[in-house]
């Protein structure tokens, strides 16, 4: 779509796409926690669910024109370098939305928290799992693990709708300095502000589907944008969608993550980005079906790289819910520095293994 462009005229077109999901992602996000309040769907299964869906907009256009123009490289380097970048994410939180003196995780401490990444780590399992079966396995375009990815996702958003309501074993309260408002305060004041300004249901719904459709088609401009970028400058196309691309996706996450934070919802701002990663590997089985290959035994080296760089960084985060450091440097809590000293050195092993 771009490839007569100049690099310069490239490179505008990447940002100017990017800043689109940004803006519009911010109000995706934001009408989107509106109509959840307003239709009683901001604990239910449903909305769990929808906001899966939404939050990862950006990802599925990318992934469905990457899959369309044969990029898979750039499809599944986006969907993987989009579950490291997005878990970074949340050091940005901790370090410029927490406040009080205490980190992120001690703040946000939560056993439902604790399941939403242990289900990203479930869903990884299964793409490596997956990797390793052969690619004459695919019955019309479906390959068992990508339906089996689909399937435990869907039974994962089952088990936290359940620990949501109720945990047989635990005792109800609050955790001692923990978040002193309700989850889903957040969306809460977002609904009450929207109804102050007299905005109604059928105008926020417009919003949303205008926001949508901006979202889609950005998604798809930094997509062709991008993969024409990094043929221009020799870079792999798996390398610069989990860096470049993945970055600019995240960009709505920052911002809804600091705003939820600020508000003193912690645990909304934690699980927006657990739920929005756990849904990522589903986005194997769209690719799987408009590309008609199966593609889970393509995978390379710097995939399962991702895929491990990934699962360690969930990993701190749960350590750091379970034992709920109480010191910052820096204004980051322990887990947040570990994190963040993992990703840059993640990525630059990234590089390495890509020069391999």
């Amino acid at each position: 779509m771009f490839g007569s462009l100049s690099l310069l005229a490239l490179t505008f077109v990447f940002a100017a796409a990017a800043g689109a999901v940004w803006a519009a992602g911010v109000r995706l996000s934001d009408t989107t926690d509106v109509l959840l309040e307003r239709f009683g769907l901001g604990q239910a299964l449903g909305g769990l669910i929808l906001l899966a869906i939404v939050t990862n907009l950006p990802e599925i256009a990318i992934t469905a024109s990457a899959c369309l123009s044969g990029e898979l490289g750039i499809a599944v380097g986006n969907i993987l370098g989009g579950i490291a970048i997005q878990t970074a994410v949340l050091v940005l939180v901790d370090g410029f939305g927490v406040r009080g003196g205490r980190p992120l995780s001690y703040r946000a401490a939560s056993l439902s928290l604790v399941l939403e990444g242990t289900l990203v780590i479930t869903v990884l399992a299964f793409t490596v799992m997956s990797s390793q079966l052969p690619s004459s396995l695919i019955f019309g375009r479906v390959t068992p693990g990508g339906l089996l990815i689909v399937v435990c996702w869907l039974v994962g958003v089952l088990l936290l709708y359940k620990a949501r309501t109720r945990l047989p074993w635990t005792v109800e309260g609050e955790l001692p300095g923990g978040q002193q408002v309700p989850k889903g305060t957040a969306r809460a004041r977002k609904d009450r502000d929207a109804r102050n300004k007299g905005i109604g249901t059928p105008k926020t719904l417009a919003v949303f589907a205008v926001a949508s459709v901006i979202t889609l088609v950005a998604g798809v401009a930094l997509e062709q944008s991008g993969e024409a970028i990094a043929g221009r400058i020799g870079m792999d196309g798996i390398l610069f969608g989990s860096t470049v691309l993945a970055a600019a996706t995240a960009l709505p996450e920052v911002s809804t993550g600091l705003a939820s934070a600020r508000l003193g919802d912690y645990q909304l701002a934690v699980s927006d980005i657990f739920g929005g990663n756990a849904f990522l590997p589903v986005l194997f089985f769209l690719a799987g079906l408009l590309s008609g290959q199966a593609v889970f035994p393509q995978l390379r080296d710097t995939d399962m790289y991702l895929i491990g760089l990934g699962i360690l960084l969930t990993c701190v985060y749960i350590y750091g819910l379970i034992f709920r450091p109480r010191a910052t440097v820096l204004r980051l809590g322990l887990d947040s520095l570990v994190v963040l000293a993992l990703y840059l050195l993640g990525t630059a092993g990234l590089v390495l293994v890509g020069q391999g």
